[in-house]
């Protein structure tokens, strides 16, 4: 790493965190906030964008993704250009519905200026006049933070008209979501920011090009945006030497399950699977053995001992045959039983599916009655197979957009390292971590089952006010 980068540049995104009493303006403008939006404005548009091209900041919500490289999918227009829109669009994703994962919270209510300003560096570099939070609807102290912050801004002469002294001008708001996991997806949110049922989009044409009300939009996870100020600030070669890997700059990494300390943690990209499990989260408590984890949120597959000298980065985890994800790591200890947590996992993104596509709609709630028949000591052999062919029902390109293919990633993977206590379950007709349960589970386990089928069947396609697929 380079000699030049102090401790606190380190870790860029959260030095300045405060959850008690996030910074007010003034004070965050005194810690150095505001800086990189005022470099930014010195440039043009196109200045701007190579330089987030250059830096090699990656999308940080999941796909990992350049983010200069779909900024410049945005068509760029010049004044009176006959051609250009009215208007572009800019909406930060801060609808954090992934479970074991809320890095995201920790910026919005702990930073909500750098998030601001993040986002008048993006939407000037897009062109965009306005732009949107689409927030997560449980997050309200985030939501009043952040609204406090927009208003700061706009008594600053930061958003609104002539932005310091500027010809550029933008407006901020906040949108809070409903609730729902498929808003994740960036079409989806698009659809339920114009007031419409939250379904993902046919691509093309992609967002870049039509987006919000048609217009050419760009959606950027929250923690992606807050790399901005920073890399304006400091420059390129600066966020390049924070992390010794290929990828640059900082993550925020984070653990839950039953480890020791809990938490998250922003470090260089690249620490490995066991340096985050060990040096930072604890190691697991007392009692307990490491069994596996899911290296990025609930929609990544299983990795075990052997891959705990992975980096976490985006090429190295894919590698091994997950995701990186989020970076959120989700702990499965000697305890507890894998089926269950499957079945659990899989009971959420059953309920969350949007019913649109076949193999989603249907697949989900099939594999959560194949997995609590086995769960409940109830299952035969054949049902393995069926759990594989379900795998592949729901693979990608085989599904309008990726929850499904997230879903079943743990379940493959779990099919995959924890086969035995499948077979366990079927041969020996209970859950060998906790036997007692089985029977207790069953009345519980069938009306959940029905719960699905029944929300699922007001989701179907035929509904009148769904539009068919490329409309």
């Amino acid at each position: 790493m380079a000699e030049s980068i102090s401790n606190n540049n380190i870790k860029p995104l959260t030095q300045w965190v405060n959850l008690q009493q996030p910074l007010s303006f003034d004070a965050y403008c005194q810690a150095g906030g505001y800086q990189g939006s005022k470099v930014a404005l010195q440039y043009s548009p196109n200045e701007v964008l190579e330089i987030v091209k250059n830096s090699g900041l990656k999308g940080r919500g999941g796909a990992g993704f350049p983010t200069g490289m779909k900024w410049s999918f945005v068509p760029m227009f010049t004044d009176g250009d006959e051609e250009a829109p009215d208007n572009k669009y800019l909406v930060a994703n801060a609808d954090e519905m992934e479970p074991g994962t809320f890095k995201d919270k920790l910026l919005l209510e702990g930073v909500p200026h750098q998030l601001v300003e993040a986002m008048i560096i993006a939407a000037y570099t897009i062109g965009a006049n306005k732009a949107y939070i689409f927030l997560r609807g449980e997050y309200y102290l985030a939501a009043k933070r952040l609204q406090d912050a927009i208003d700061q801004a706009y008594q600053n002469n930061w958003l609104g008209e002539k932005i310091q002294g500027s010809s550029y001008s933008m407006d901020l708001y906040i949108h809070c979501s409903a609730g729902r996991y498929i808003c994740g997806e960036e079409t989806a949110l698009i659809n339920a920011l114009e007031g419409k049922r939250a379904i993902p989009r046919a691509k093309p044409p992609f967002p870049q090009v039509s987006g919000l009300f048609g217009k050419p939009t760009i959606v950027n996870n929250v923690e992606t945006l807050c790399n901005l100020p920073h890399i304006l600030k400091n420059g390129i070669a600066w966020f390049q030497a924070i992390s010794p890997n290929s990828d640059a700059g900082s993550k925020i990494y984070s653990a839950c399950g039953r480890v020791k300390n809990p938490g998250l943690w922003e470090l260089p990209m690249g620490p490995t699977l066991g340096e985050v499990l060990y040096d930072y989260a604890g190691g697991m408590q007392d009692g307990l053995k490491f069994k596996g984890l899911l290296p990025g949120g609930a929609s990544t597959d299983f990795l075990v001992a052997e891959h705990l000298d992975t980096p976490m980065d985006f090429d190295s985890i894919a590698k091994v045959g997950s995701r990186l994800g989020t970076g959120g790591l989700i702990v499965l200890d000697d305890k507890n039983c894998p089926v269950a947590m499957v079945l659990n996992l899989m009971r959420f993104f059953a309920q969350e599916s949007c019913g649109w596509c076949t193999p989603c709609r249907d697949g989900t709630p099939w594999a959560v009655e194949v997995l609590t028949r086995i769960e409940q000591g109830q299952g035969k052999i054949q049902d393995l197979d069926t759990l594989a062919k379900l795998c592949d029902f729901m693979w990608i390109g085989k599904t309008h957009c990726a929850l499904a293919p997230g879903a079943v990633e743990p379940l493959r993977s779990a099919l995959k390292y924890f086969h035995d206590d499948f077979l366990q379950h079927i041969e020996h007709g209970c859950c060998h971590y906790n036997p007692s349960m089985s029977a207790k589970r069953t009345k519980v386990s069938q009306a959940q089952v029905t719960n699905i089928k029944k929300h699922q069947s007001v989701k179907s396609p035929q509904s009148p006010q769904s539009p068919k697929v490329g409309q």
